[in-house]
């Protein structure tokens, strides 16, 4: 029986999947500014997942990016805030 509005066969990954995890990845070991990179990315395609009503899969790929980013921009603000006070007030 065929579902009328779905598509057939396997869903294709988001062109952007990978690309979002791995930022998400890099903002939490070494680079804190990929974090809003992924972030907002991640956001976009999720989106994109949602409206394209199942021809996009990688939506758990893409999660996992998105909230890596979002970790990854807030350890990079709590850094940045630590970095300030230290300068200001000298040793900690």
């Amino acid at each position: 029986m065929v579902i009328p509005n779905q598509p057939i066969g396997q869903p294709v990954e988001h062109p952007n999947a990978t690309a979002i995890l791995f930022l998400g990845a890099v903002s939490i070991l070494c680079c804190g500014l990929a974090g809003p990179v992924a972030w907002a990315l991640g956001r976009r395609a999720l989106d994109q997942i949602e409206e394209s009503g199942g021809a996009f899969g990688g939506r758990a790929q893409v999660m996992v990016g998105y909230v890596l980013g979002i970790v990854g921009t807030v350890l990079m603000v709590i850094y940045a805030t630590l970095f300030v006070l230290i300068t200001l007030g000298g040793n900690a």
